[in-house]
């Protein structure tokens, strides 16, 4: 019982020491903010790594590369890897470090450490030995790989070129649009697909300061209107009014006088007496005006018969 207890033990040991360095692994590359002290006032030069799909700076003195649309950078014994020429730079963990960045070989390294010295120039750096058993087993054949089906080098991101000096883009975001809209070439190592992932989610997270204080003018402009055309309150002093009337199409300026003192109330009659009463006095209007014509008529046939 107690091997069994003692067994136990240790596999949560393993497993506690495991699971963090596991999760990190995961991420491969991580958020662009390192500084590692290159700074490059223009866009290098990059020349073509014979029978490989990558790129040199020779006028850079740093291990510096391009490969698969990205920019690697090998120092004081780490990778790191930036979408622009000169960062800010992600930290790459060893074993998320792409296939043929790992295979340049050691004579493309412009500052190679010390233990690398002794090493065959035409051949990669000896990364197992470098980083131990369990790196080569984990990344192992990374060395192995048919020198005649290697794919095509991605594109100079030529446009890069332009933004030099102050007008090199500091901003994560910034230089995610900037790319997404100069640069269409599209990653094919799963590590660099998720680095560009993760900027893409980066610049949706950052809101958009400058829409918010170019809103906020307008919403305030909102909120004074309503209280400029709102009616004169009780007890302030009236003044003349202006009320714009349509007149074949135009707004005509016309001013009222200020309102007098209300007239006194009139009685008001019934309004179905007042119409009784005047039809009535129209019936008997005619009424009468018809036995006026009945007595003219008699009176001329009598003076007839007269005659």
């Amino acid at each position: 019982m107690k091997n069994i207890s003692c067994g136990l033990i240790v596999l949560l040991m393993l497993a506690c020491s495991v699971t963090p360095s596991e999760a990190q692994l995961s991420i491969g590359i991580g958020l662009p903010n390192v500084s590692i002290g290159i700074n490059l006032p223009f866009y290098p030069q990059l020349s073509p790594v014979p029978g490989y799909p990558v790129y040199y700076a020779p006028e850079v003195n740093a291990n510096y590369f391009f490969y698969d649309g990205m920019y690697w950078v090998y120092q004081d014994d780490n990778w790191y890897a930036s979408s622009w020429y000169n960062g800010p730079w992600a930290f790459v963990e060893p074993y998320a470090v792409p296939l043929f960045v790992l295979r340049i070989p050691v004579r493309y390294y412009r500052q190679p450490p010390v233990y690398f010295r002794g090493w065959l120039s035409s051949a990669p750096p000896r990364w197992g030995q470098h980083w131990g058993r369990d790196w080569e087993r984990r990344r192992g054949g990374w060395d192995r790989w048919n020198r005649h089906s290697v794919p095509k080098r991605a594109p100079r991101p030529s446009y890069q070129s332009k933004y030099t000096g102050d007008r090199y883009p500091q901003r994560i975001e910034e230089q995610h649009t900037l790319r997404s809209r100069s640069y269409r070439y599209q990653p094919r190592d799963m590590a660099v697909r998720q680095h560009i992932r993760q900027q893409a989610d980066q610049k949706r997270a950052v809101p958009d300061q400058r829409g918010r204080h170019e809103a906020a003018p307008e919403r305030n402009q909102r909120q004074i209107e309503p209280q400029r055309s709102a009616p004169h309150q009780q007890g302030a002093p009236a003044g003349p009014r202006t009320q714009p009337p349509q007149r074949g199409g135009e707004q005509v300026q016309r001013s009222t006088p200020p309102q007098q003192h209300a007239p006194a109330v009139r009685e008001q009659r019934p309004q179905g007496k007042k119409d009784s009463q005047g039809s009535n006095r129209g019936q008997e209007r005619k009424d009468n005006r018809d036995e006026d014509r009945g007595q003219n008529k008699d009176e001329n046939r009598g003076r007839g018969h007269d005659k």
